[in-house]
């Protein structure tokens, strides 16, 4: 007896069908569970047919039943920076350049729904920038890009909903113009640039002039301020004189007037020719009568 004998009397009977249901059962065991990562989701299918979608960790399918028939990332994606032809408004042409980040939130629609998602979102994109930037003309298109990419992220939100896809940010990284409209923008630019210079220049000189009227004016009301108040002072001073005459009659007057010629002789005394003198008539009376009132009110 060799050994090949040997071999197969040991394998015979119940020893080959215990290694055959052992085998079995392993293989069910790695056909029946499916270990899923984080950043993916599996779709089962049941003889053709959806039957689940696996989720990440451990799962357990029926073996020769269901079977995996789709692994899908979940990590969120870019699409490749695509260019699109427009026409504004007011019949300029542009280059936008744009950027879609998706993710795929139900694989089951994404799988059976669409072929090429990728290609699809880009087409939708293309169309949804030209229908948006030909209502808008080329100032808003540059000076409203913040609005323009929300309004093209919603959507576009609104056309791939179906695919279970969710648009994550949508961006417009440049808007490019051919030479001959960036030559004429720039002329247009000077010309504003000049335009406001002569602004500038015309309002520093309306303004200087205002100043200049504002200093005047200020001159005119302190000389009038100065004149106003010698006015009251003189008028106040008259009225102490009428005061202390209504008071003292005539003898106040006459005090005044001997004080008045006093203060002119004093005067005439101290010119070129004071060794002369010249008195009126009455020029000591007036003397007497002054130091008569002077002692008279000490």
């Amino acid at each position: 007896m060799n050994d090949t004998d040997i071999i197969l009397q040991f394998l015979s009977g119940g020893t080959i069908v215990v290694l055959l249901l052992a085998g079995l059962v392993i293989l069910c065991v790695f056909l029946g569970v499916r270990i899923v990562s984080q950043s993916e989701k599996h779709v089962v299918e049941r003889f053709g047919r959806l039957r689940a979608v696996l989720g990440p960790g451990i799962n357990f399918i029926v073996p020769f039943l269901d079977r995996v028939a789709h692994k899908v990332s979940i990590l969120e994606r870019q699409l490749p920076t695509a260019t699109q032809d427009a026409i504004t408004a007011d019949n300029v042409l542009v280059q936008v350049e744009t950027s879609v980040f998706y993710r795929i939130l139900e694989p089951e629609k994404t799988v059976y729904r669409i072929r090429d998602v990728d290609a699809a979102i880009a087409t939708t994109v293309a169309g949804i920038v030209r229908a948006e930037i030909g209502k808008m003309e080329l100032d808003e298109v540059q000076s409203n890009r913040s609005a323009l990419i929300s309004t093209i992220k919603s959507n576009v939100e609104e056309q791939v909903d179906d695919w279970g896809i969710e648009v994550t940010r949508a961006e417009i990284l440049d808007v490019n113009l051919d030479q001959a409209t960036r030559e004429a923008m720039l002329q247009q630019l000077n010309a504003e640039r000049a335009r406001r210079a002569q602004v500038t220049e015309a309002e520093g000189r309306k303004r200087a002039v205002e100043l200049s009227a504002d200093a005047e004016l200020y001159a005119a009301e302190q000389v009038a301020k100065a004149r106003r108040i010698a006015a009251d002072a003189e008028a106040y001073a008259t009225q102490v004189v009428a005061v202390a005459i209504a008071e003292n009659g005539l003898e106040a007057a006459q005090y005044q007037v001997a004080l008045k010629q006093v203060d002119a002789l004093a005067t005439l005394a101290k010119g070129e020719g004071r060794q002369t003198i010249v008195l009126p008539a009455d020029a000591v009376e007036a003397f007497r009568n002054a130091f008569t009132m002077l002692k008279g009110r000490t």
